[in-house]
């Protein structure tokens, strides 16, 4: 069993920072690739970013590309998420997830793919 618990959310003006954190524990961390998505109030899950189990490859959204940053601390069991430049639109509850695949290459964007999933931290971005 996975545990995947994210800290960091909150409020904040547009155009300012934050930065996600999610803790792991359970099967071993280093070999899953992680993502980072999000759910704003009457919208379905949207796809922000992902980063492969060695952190060679990293996706992100077409909405966050060039704002928000993963990275990801295998000694520390802990994916990160730098956002900058946030938007009001970017206000949404943010959730972390384990990729099903061991080991596995591509980065997928796809909710499916994921197997394990954190409760959620809240990020609200005012103008």
């Amino acid at each position: 069993q996975v545990q995947l618990v994210e800290s960091g959310g909150g409020s904040v003006q547009a155009g300012g920072s934050l930065r996600l954190s999610c803790a792991a524990s359970g099967r071993a961390f280093s070999s899953f690739a992680m993502g980072w998505f999000r759910q704003a109030p009457g919208k379905e899950r949207e796809f922000v970013a992902a980063i492969s189990w060695s952190g060679g490859n990293k996706n992100y959204g077409d909405s966050v590309k060039g704002r928000f940053s993963i990275s990801r601390d295998n000694t520390r069991n802990t994916v990160y998420l730098q956002m900058n430049s946030l938007k009001p639109e970017d206000t949404a509850v943010y959730y972390c997830a384990q990729d099903k695949g061991y080991l596995r290459v591509v980065v997928t964007t796809q909710p499916g793919e994921y197997r394990y999933w954190g409760q959620g931290t809240q990020v609200t971005v005012s103008s």
